[in-house]
């Protein structure tokens, strides 16, 4: 039987494998991360490692997964140690990261991981929980009141299951123990996430008590921050490959690309980590940054994600080396960079290039299923708000539009195959229903999706410009597929 990946195991690794080189028994907690996920690890965690590395013993990571312990699970007998693959094309580098330093399951034991918020030695918590895992509406950025996670939270704070109610309860613990409050750090790809989160955990705080709401406000720091890197899904091939390399089994690896950008608003009241060292760059205005990233690389992604996997394309690598494809990322990203200021220095059609040669990497297997998780969330940000911009300078959305009616199709449940797809949105029940008593007409189909003010807002929702282009677009995709719906947009209005 092949040995686990251990801490007694470091020692015989291949020379070429990086590893920690700190004693790992020094480190003391700084950071609870909540999102026990692969792009924690494939990111945050490893440019804390990079600290580590330098010498700093204070900044210690304790993750907690909010919903299944299967992660917890796999690295616990592994002494919280994990490998990270970086990949590209035909070459491979190894790293084991050894930053974190506690382990916790929230629905298991939610009083264990808020004490661990709530230790004065913690001065961040981060988070990596998907768009969704705020409880808000994605239209206006509120907290969802009617959320039954948020409900829930309301009636029995002191258990609660979502990331603001524990946010929330633990800076009261904080609060009523004299202790400073810990600087909230969101990393999910949010409209101006730092106020964002301040803006739903405040209200959450202030429906339990107005002091309390007001303090969270005023008091607590919510800096903003642009992630990326491509991080997908760990494979079992992943796995085996990983494990022959290694020499021994790592349950759960993390497979990414080399790139990987941090920019963080630089507002820790507290104290913060020396990121640099690993690459983070610290900046007084994330939002140029944030938008260049949403309306980009997430709208592309997005588009890609629906229109690419219902022509049959399971992965982004697929769609994007398609020339079909890749014409139409050209034709959408036409369309989005009018709408986003540049940052400092950066060219945006050169930008443009480089994302499409990282989505072609094809030693990195992002599934476009994947991605197309969660829309009903991730429409508002990376594709609802170009839309917006360009109608109102009265400007064309084929690109867009096919986007958003390859959503549509995709929330419906089948693809051009008749093969049934499994939707993955929090939505998904009623969008479903709406589509189905919508039957085949376009026009119909696009007023009963567009008809979710949650998603579209009510601006969008009664638009007839862009209600007339999603019809248009689905009945593109209806009568030709998506491949060709695709070549046609672009034939035409590229």
């Amino acid at each position: 039987m092949t040995a686990r990946l251990s801490a007694a195991a470091l020692g015989q690794l291949p020379a070429s494998v990086a590893r920690p080189r700190y004693d790992r028994a020094a480190i003391t907690p700084g950071i609870v991360h909540l999102g026990l996920g692969a792009f924690h690890r494939g990111h945050q965690a490893v440019m804390t490692e990079a600290v580590l590395q330098d010498g700093a013993r204070e900044w210690g990571i304790v993750a907690a997964s909010l919903r299944s312990p299967a992660t917890r699970d796999a690295l616990a007998v592994q002494d919280r140690l994990y490998t990270v693959a970086t990949r590209e094309d035909d070459s491979e580098a190894l790293a084991v990261i050894g930053s974190l330093c506690g382990l916790h399951v929230a629905p298991e034991d939610p009083a264990a991981l808020l004490r661990a918020m709530a230790d004065p030695r913690v001065r961040i918590v981060s988070l990596t929980v998907t768009e969704k895992g705020y409880c808000h509406d994605p239209a206006s950025g509120e907290l969802d009141e009617a959320h039954p996670d948020i409900r829930h939270d309301l009636a029995t704070p002191q258990a609660p299951r979502s990331a603001p109610g524990l946010l929330v309860e633990a800076l009261r613990l904080r609060r009523a123990a004299g202790v400073t409050p810990f600087t909230v750090l969101c990393c999910d790809n949010l409209p101006a996430n730092g106020a964002t989160v301040r803006r739903v955990a405040a209200r959450l705080g202030a429906l339990r008590e107005p002091g309390l709401g007001a303090w969270i406000a005023g008091e607590v720091a919510f800096p903003c921050t642009m992630v990326d890197r491509i991080v997908p899904a760990t494979t079992q091939e992943d796995r085996s490959r990983i494990a022959a390399a290694l020499g021994c089994e790592d349950a759960w690896p993390v497979v990414g690309e080399a790139f990987s950008q941090w920019v963080i608003e630089d507002h820790f009241p507290t104290g913060r980590p020396g990121w640099e060292a690993g690459g983070a760059t610290f900046a007084a205005d994330v939002a140029p940054y944030e938008l260049m990233k949403l309306r980009m690389l997430n709208a592309a992604h997005s588009a890609l994600a629906y229109v690419g996997h219902l022509a049959g394309h399971e992965t982004v690598a697929d769609a994007s080396n398609d020339p079909v494809f890749a014409a139409f990322l050209h034709g959408l990203w036409a369309e989005i960079i009018p709408c986003v200021p540049a940052p400092p220095g950066v060219d945006l059609h050169a930008h443009a290039a480089r994302l499409l040669a990282r989505f072609r990497n094809r030693a990195l297997r992002h599934r476009t299923w994947q991605i197309a998780m969660d829309g009903s969330q991730k429409l508002p940000p990376r594709l609802l708000e170009t839309v917006r911009a360009r109608l109102a300078a009265g400007q064309p959305i084929a690109h867009l539009a096919l986007a958003v009616a390859g959503w549509v199709r995709y929330v419906s449940g089948t693809g051009d195959n008749g093969a049934p797809i499994d939707v993955r949105d929090p939505l998904a029940t009623p969008l479903r229903q709406a589509l189905d008593a919508a039957g085949d007409e376009p026009s119909r189909q696009a007023a009963a999706a567009l008809g979710f003010e949650t998603i579209f807002g009510p601006d969008l929702a009664r638009s007839p410009a862009f209600q007339a282009a999603v019809a248009h677009a689905l009945g593109r995709l209806r009568s030709l597929g998506a491949r060709d719906a695709a070549r046609a947009v672009t034939l035409q209005d590229g």
